[in-house]
């Protein structure tokens, strides 16, 4: 059964840290390109970070680039997302996706609020 668990969402400041986790099973892991995706209230999911499977390379939203960082672990079958400098904007249920070629596969989400 495949499963993608995020964890590590909450409150936090502006100008805060937060570390999402993302623990995957099920699949082959290490085979996937591996993103984090964000949904706010009244607007559309958007694509926040990508790492890909082998080169590691990484792709970002322009409105997150020098503050958020994605990295995995092959070994633990985890993606990461780790953001600095939360601003309001921020605000958001934050998803974690799985995909390779046609197959892809979703978290449940998790909620990431940014308020003072």
């Amino acid at each position: 059964q495949v499963q993608l668990v995020e964890f590590g969402g909450g409150l936090v400041q502006p100008g805060g840290s937060l570390r999402l986790s993302c623990a995957a099973s099920g699949f082959t892991f290490s085979s996937y390109d591996m993103s984090w995706y964000r949904q706010a209230p009244g607007k559309e999911r958007e694509l926040v970070a990508r790492i890909i499977k082998y080169t590691r390379s990484t792709n970002y939203a322009d409105s997150v680039k020098g503050r958020f960082t994605i990295s995995r672990d092959n070994a633990k079958n985890t993606v990461y997302l780790q953001m600095n400098s939360l601003k309001f904007e921020d605000t958001a249920v934050y998803y974690c996706n799985a995909r390779k070629m046609m197959t892809e596969y979703w978290g449940q989400g998790i909620q990431v609020t940014v308020s003072s």
